[in-house]
């Protein structure tokens, strides 16, 4: 996409240069000056600002691999109970991604999947989307169709579930997630009938989403005649539900078009996974505890390429901090794998797992350290695979440390 299609300024442009030779070494010939502009108007137009924020979004890209998560074989049940769906297209040529919120059952789907099922499934509805809307694109040869429309409808949203610690954490982390890796990719999100509780949840939210999103997103309270009029402004009836004001319906007349739009709804207790089962029945737990103002540290070598670390553990009845770090064993530079934070594996079994870079130690820590009176039990798997052959071999650690801290190491009183 040209510089004189996206009308930049002077500086602008100037900037837009500067930035695609400090990132040349990362760029793929689809990265064009449109895709390297949504990084600079998420960072003001500063070109080392965008630079570090797509370096950062390249090594998350890589450590999910994103690249490939159309491949992923999402579980049925995420397919079965996640709202989404595109009706159509605004009068660019953007799709029109509609969000019926009050069908998605973070409880029940936090009791079926993992967060990182659900993470992964997130962003393999964005790269969809995005790949989608690229199309769109080059069909209508306009760059603003590279952008969504969003409608989020919030009718019947419940915020209790959302009180809930293990579900507030999800949404924050997506989101998160999405403004850290998706910048620029929104043209403008209609939140329409929000109940009086939305305020509360909004403001919860809010600090963790960035100006450049902030600005296009649009509030409406249950009052058709205000936010219908403001959708249409940007999108033909021919394109919406009729359930929202459009003149869409599915072939047998249904008004929510459920053969485009998946509802969600609530997930059937009989699909929750118990405690016992969520554990991957292959795999070998250690059950032990770690001191008030102590931490577990759980040190594995990696040295092929093709090799996953990978966790799942849960605690008993308390919350504990949980971080892996990456250590290059011939510079000695760390890198911060997964943030160390408190985490409620008392509430909803914890597992993830990282690519690992051959040459490298991975250290994996439980921190209790920020107790001064509870002794944290925790039931745990934390295991290294070596590359993928015929069957698939795993690596226990080269070693395992119970370390004891103080106060003056940083407890804080808990409890």
């Amino acid at each position: 996409m040209s510089m004189k299609m996206l009308s930049l300024e002077d500086d602008q442009r100037f900037a837009l240069m500067k930035f695609r030779r400090q990132v040349v070494d990362i760029l793929k010939p689809e990265h064009d000056d449109y895709y390297l502009v949504r990084w600079l108007r998420a960072r003001n137009w500063n070109p080392e600002a965008a630079e570090k924020m797509l370096r950062d979004s390249m090594k998350f890209r890589e450590r999910w691999n994103t690249d490939e998560i159309a491949k992923w074989p999402t579980p049925q049940i995420l397919l079965d109970y996640s709202p989404h769906g595109v009706s159509g297209y605004d009068k660019e040529g953007s799709p029109i991604i509609i969000i019926p919120f009050a069908g998605f059952d973070i409880w029940g789907l936090l009791h079926s999947v993992s967060r990182a099922d659900i993470v992964r499934m997130t962003m393999q509805a964005l790269e969809g989307y995005m790949q989608q809307a690229y199309e769109q694109s080059k069909k209508t040869g306009n760059p603003n169709s590279r952008q969504f429309i969003v409608v989020f409808d919030m009718d019947n949203f419940n915020l209790k579930q959302y009180i809930w610690r293990p579900a507030s954490e999800v949404v924050i982390s997506l989101i998160k997630m999405y403004e850290a890796n998706y910048p620029e990719i929104l043209k403008c999100c209609y939140i329409i009938n929000t109940p009086k509780v939305f305020a509360f949840a909004y403001n919860m939210v809010k600090k963790f989403l960035g100006e450049y999103t902030i600005d296009k997103i649009r509030i409406y309270k249950p009052d058709r005649t205000k936010w219908l009029p403001a959708i249409l402004e940007r999108c033909d009836a021919d394109q919406l539900p009729a359930y929202f004001g459009g003149t869409q319906t599915d072939p047998d007349g249904n008004p929510k078009c459920e053969t485009k739009i998946c509802w969600g709804g609530k997930v059937p207790k009989e699909l929750y996974t118990s405690k016992e089962d969520s554990f991957n029945n292959n795999l070998t737990f250690t059950e032990t505890e770690i001191r008030k103002g102590g931490r577990l540290k759980l040190t594995f070598d990696c040295e092929d390429a093709g090799c996953f670390l990978k966790w799942e553990f849960r605690t008993f009845d308390h919350d504990i901090k949980f971080g892996v770090k990456c250590v290059n064993k011939k510079t000695e530079e760390s890198v911060i794998e997964v943030p160390l934070k408190r985490v409620s594996s008392h509430q909803v079994d914890e597992s993830g797992f990282i690519t690992c870079q051959p040459g490298c130690t991975y250290h994996v820590l439980f921190d209790n350290s920020y107790s001064y009176f509870k002794t944290k039990k925790i039931r745990y798997s934390v295991l290294m695979t070596a590359p993928l052959n015929d069957e698939e071999q795993t690596m226990a650690p080269i070693a395992v440390t119970e370390e004891e801290t103080s106060p003056a190491d940083g407890a804080t009183a808990e409890d």
